[in-house]
């Protein structure tokens, strides 16, 4: 795109706006929150937008500019409901004495919004918040947080859900929030047409006629690469077949131990030693994270599998950087997914890029993605009370196998999902529709003080 057409809503004379984009981690960081503010802010300062964003320090991040976005940097961690600690009150007077049009604020239950709940009526800014999906919402431990929320979010002109149906879009309607928008996640519209995939079977050692699965997502337990990796070993398949489990993180380590017990004990002071304990009694049942043979058992299922080259089945563990990621979307067959717990995710609308169908338990709004799609199928699972989405890997070896065996329906489904995700789910698209948002609520907010001064 050329500086002309990039420049176009200036040119017509909208208005340049002042933006904020605050959100807890941004580039470097990997991540889908991460990238879906990566593509706004870019696109919003491409465009000619004044673009910055808050968010938390990184000792890896080696520059404070990203593609013309200015990065500010603050060190805090925590949330209102587990404690808070760094530099919070650094950032309270940065919001409120930065002179920006608006103000946008990616997720609630995170610092970047919880640090600043008394001081956000008096921000003069417009305001627009994406809350993705309240996890916390079953936790007791955010019962006060919740309780509260309602009035927080009417300090907001505009409220942004990725899913109709969704646990923070229900509670919007519940408490009569009358500020909701819609626009939902997407894909980058030019990283997925550039290859065939072809450079990635050959780096992978896959055959040309060999069946690829795929899935992607942290490796942190609640991803469902265990679930798949279960379900790949049980699933009786066409034709020999690898499946690639790729995950960015490794297992919790003991950093990650002490990390979680400094959160602990700022807890502890900050919200009583009651609210504590119930907090970490409801994680020590219900999370994913603490049920310490989840990596064995992955190892075993690997080990299992790829012991038996006979079976004609065999499963990579990778860890592949962005532009071999993609190569290796291109080159799959089908994209497995069984995560535990989701909002709206973007890996759903990166297969559809990429022209490649997929299974997905019911996490998040999968459901809404296959019926905008038609790019994927559901496999049926159950939400237990905590909102943990759970496969039976029986169930989900049954569906892979019934995809796989139909190459017709796998072609129809890849045709279905490339045709939505350039029509309607990629970013240049989306970027376009928050810009006419923002440009809209700063055009309203720029008249109603012209009509106080005067």
């Amino acid at each position: 795109m050329g500086p002309d057409q990039e420049n176009k809503n200036l040119k017509n004379g909208n208005l340049t706006v002042k933006i904020l984009l605050c959100c807890e981690f941004f580039y470097p960081s990997v991540g889908g929150a991460q990238e879906v503010v990566r593509q706004l802010a870019c696109r919003l300062a491409r465009w000619g937008h004044d673009v910055s964003v808050a968010t938390s320090f990184l000792a890896n991040r080696t520059s404070d500019v990203h593609q013309g976005v200015k990065i500010i940097s603050f060190n805090i961690s925590g949330n209102w409901a587990n404690g808070l600690t760094g530099e919070v009150q650094s950032y309270r007077q940065f919001m409120l004495e930065s002179q920006f049009d608006l103000v946008f604020i990616y997720a609630a239950q995170q610092w970047t919004l919880d640090a600043i709940l008394d001081e956000l009526p008096r921000i003069h800014a417009r305001k627009v918040l994406v809350p993705c999906g309240y996890s916390g919402l079953p936790d007791p431990g955010y019962a006060r947080y919740f309780a509260r929320l309602p009035a927080v979010l009417r300090c907001f002109d505009a409220l942004v859900y990725h899913a109709y149906d969704y646990r923070d879009h229900h509670f919007a309607k519940q408490h009569q929030l009358e500020n909701s928008v819609f626009i939902p996640n997407a894909a980058d519209d030019t990283e997925f047409a550039v290859s065939s995939g072809d450079d990635a079977r050959a780096a992978l050692g896959l055959g040309p006629d060999e069946l690829v699965l795929l899935t992607v997502g942290s490796l942190n337990g609640a991803k469902g690469h265990l679930e798949v990796a279960e379900a790949f070993a049980q699933a009786v398949l066409p034709r020999s077949a690898t499946l690639i489990l790729n995950g960015n993180d490794m297992p919790p380590t003991g950093d990650n131990v002490v990390s979680n017990l400094r959160k602990l004990v700022t807890q502890m002071r900050s919200r009583g030693i009651l609210h504590t304990a119930r907090f970490v009694a409801g994680r020590l049942l219900h999370a994913v994270g603490l049920r310490p043979d989840y990596f064995d058992r992955l190892e075993r299922v690997m080990k299992e599998v790829n012991r038996k080259p006979a079976a004609g089945k065999r499963i990579i563990r990778t860890n592949l950087a962005r532009k071999e990621l993609i190569e290796t979307f291109l080159a799959s067959d089908l994209f497995v997914f069984a995560s535990i717990i989701e909002y709206s995710p973007l890996v759903l609308f990166e297969a559809c890029a990429a022209g490649l169908p997929f299974l997905t338990a019911p996490v998040g709004n999968s459901r809404e993605i296959v019926e905008w799609t038609r790019g994927g199928e559901l496999c049926p699972a159950k939400v237990d009370a905590h909102g943990f989405t759970r496969v039976d890997t029986g169930e989900l070896a049954r569906c892979i196998a019934d995809l796989t065996a139909d190459p017709q329906r796998l072609a129809a489904l890849a045709a279905n999902g490339r045709k939505a995700w350039r029509e309607r789910y990629n970013w240049e698209t989306i970027a376009r529709e928050y810009e006419a948002l923002f440009a809209g609520l700063a055009r309203s907010h720029s008249s109603t003080d012209s009509t106080h001064e005067k």
